[in-house]
């Protein structure tokens, strides 16, 4: 990394917190008002300093389904009572909020995502432009993904990722995921109490991602996997990111303050605006494998040929996203592919006359061309 990563909040303007359901609601589903509250004090203070402040959050679910009489407290909630109970918690949710905020007159508004609201070109778009729209009229954003619709193929799963798209799509310069837990460390502190902390992680290495844990609260999705994968979507769009604990109140203050936090350094060198929406897409339909030769090239700032495509996985339509990975099973980008599957598994190392005539067809000039391929950092 050049220079020191700043931590410092008063030098980012645009921020997007993340706050997990086990922080807002109690064991009995109940809303931590008190410690609501307190989030809110931080952030009129942020937004009083000239900030704007996006708020993902996660806790419909978890507040909706005591109002579910068939649902028992500790039972595993059925797809339907899920969506049931997000429809009842979406509510209390929003009221939660705007109670809070209206205490320093201000206001938000909800918006509800679904995963084709990010990947879909033309949505991801449209849902920008209105958080934009709603920042400029100094309304705070509440978003959450659309749980009473969304079902298991078409959602995210966790709104940590969902907070790094939001992020790389609005062009925030900081990600704030507020956990349980107050950082990364070598090994889950439940299960080695003596593992080391990360203070700040300049690079995300296979190292890094083999320390992450899975999700231990009922109420929680996500865990420091998908907070990980987060990471890796925001940095890549030069957004900052930073995990830390929301037990205590004023938990932004906290953080600074100083707090106990780990902080990720963002790409000195991210993707543009089409790029960051290719490079932080959640739904990849298959993967090219590709040989030395071909690695170069696209290290050189070249399209992926088939010439250099050695495998092809998955079904996919062109136009869907395909992960690009070396001999090793090693990710080296990925990009939106110009062949559907059928097609491009019939052509790899097959120079463009020899594509033509077994094709017969108006050939593409490249697998994945140069302005829709993203390269790993």
């Amino acid at each position: 990394m050049d220079a020191p990563l700043n931590r410092n909040l008063n030098n980012f303007s645009r921020i997007v917190i993340k706050i997990g359901s086990a922080l807002l609601v109690d064991p009995e589903n109940d809303l931590r008002e008190t410690w609501l509250n307190s989030l809110i004090d931080d952030l009129a203070s942020l937004v009083q300093s000239g900030k704007e402040i996006l708020i993902v959050s996660s806790g419909a679910i978890a507040l909706g389904r005591s109002q579910l009489e068939s649902v028992q407290k500790s039972e595993q909630l059925k797809l339907e009572e899920s969506q049931a109970a997000a429809a009842i918690g979406q509510i209390e949710l929003s009221r939660a909020y705007n109670e809070s905020l209206n205490r320093h007159q201000l206001s938000c508004g909800q918006i509800l995502l679904t995963l084709g609201d990010t990947e879909t070109r033309r949505r991801y778009l449209n849902a920008r432009a209105t958080i934009n729209t709603l920042l400029q009229s100094r309304v705070i954003p509440i978003i959450n993904e659309n749980d009473s619709v969304a079902t298991a193929e078409i959602r995210y799963g966790d709104n940590d990722r969902l907070a790094a798209r939001v992020a790389s799509m609005v062009n925030a310069d900081l990600l704030i995921l507020l956990s349980d837990i107050d950082g990364l460390y070598s090994q889950p502190p439940t299960v080695n109490p003596d593992a080391t902390f990360l203070e700040e992680v300049e690079i995300i290495t296979s190292e890094i991602e083999n320390m992450a844990g899975d999700a231990t609260n009922q109420n929680s999705r996500g865990g420091m996997k998908t907070k990980i994968e987060a990471a890796k979507i925001a940095t890549a769009s030069g957004t900052a990111m930073v995990i830390g604990s929301g037990k205590p109140h004023n938990p932004i203050k906290e953080i600074a303050e100083g707090g106990r936090a780990t902080w990720f350094a963002p790409s000195t060198n991210p993707v543009n605006d089409r790029k960051k929406w290719i490079a932080g897409g959640l739904d990849v339909t298959g993967s090219v494998v590709v040989d030395c030769g071909a690695i170069a090239a696209l290290k050189s700032g070249k399209s992926l040929l088939s010439a250099g495509v050695t495998q092809v996985s998955g079904n996919f339509s062109r136009g869907d996203t395909v992960e690009i990975v070396d001999s090793d099973g090693t990710r080296i980008g990925r990009g939106l592919v110009e062949y559907d599957s059928h097609d491009a598994r019939k052509i790899p190392g097959l120079q463009s006359a020899e594509i033509r005539k077994l094709l017969r067809q108006p050939i593409r000039a490249a697998m994945i061309h140069r302005d829709n391929l993203v390269l790993n950092s």
